[in-house]
């Protein structure tokens, strides 16, 4: 499981002319899922983004966690992620999971998000969509539940 997580002032995900989802102040997730993961990396993943210090402290030092601070999730499932560029021009995409087993884990990571405690707006699996965001810092990140 590949997040990048993007620390954000405020977000918006839109379909089609319509808003979908949208947060003032935490972060924003692109999530993508490969074959073999399982229930482990989603919990996994939920806790490290829940508790990730990265939102600044009094002194300016990243100390809080999104919990902490208040902040809401804008999370959106990006198969994109699981992309090979290595060969050729198109990216080959055979790494991400088929949307059978991805979207599952997908809602699963969310619902975990949920139970953390934290507000938690999507987008919708599978649709094209707009993404909006003003990035805090800027700060973002890539985790691997693999590495």
């Amino acid at each position: 499981m590949k997040v990048v997580v993007q620390r954000s002032k405020q977000a918006s995900v839109t379909i089609d002319s319509e808003v979908v989802g949208a947060i003032d102040h935490g972060l924003v997730l692109l999530v993508g899922i490969t074959h073999e993961d399982t229930e482990d990396d989603i919990r996994w993943m939920a806790d490290k983004v829940a508790s990730l210090r990265i939102f600044e402290d009094e002194n300016e030092k990243m100390n809080f966690s999104v919990v902490d601070v208040g902040g809401q999730i804008l999370s959106i499932s990006q198969f994109t992620l699981y992309g090979d560029s290595r060969k050729g021009r198109r990216p080959n995409f055979m790494a991400a999971a088929r949307p059978e087993l991805a979207e599952p884990l997908y809602n699963r990571f969310n619902e975990l998000l949920r139970a953390a405690g934290l507000v938690v707006e999507t987008g919708r699996f599978g649709a094209m969509m707009d993404v909006a965001l003003v990035n805090s810092g800027p700060v973002t990140l890539i985790i691997d539940s693999k590495q």
